[in-house]
């Protein structure tokens, strides 16, 4: 899916959803859906961090990789 069809699909279910539900509910989703996407970038950083922290400790002996979870 291009950036633009992801956009125009994302405005159509909040338009959906802004008509289905009331105010409340749309705050709880609302802020749901930001933590689930919060939680999911947290992931992939660590994911990210975990990564390059392996390949930097196999390329040398440095101590401070006592934090990469190899």
């Amino acid at each position: 899916m291009n950036s633009c069809s992801l956009v125009a699909t994302i405005t159509g279910i909040a338009c959906t959803l802004s008509n289905c539900l009331s105010e409340e509910e749309l705050e709880l989703l609302a802020a749901a859906l930001t933590q689930l996407g919060d939680t999911i970038a947290t992931i992939l950083a660590n994911e990210s961090f975990q990564k390059e922290c392996c390949i930097h400790s196999e390329k040398s002996d440095d101590p401070g990789s006592s934090n990469c979870d190899c």
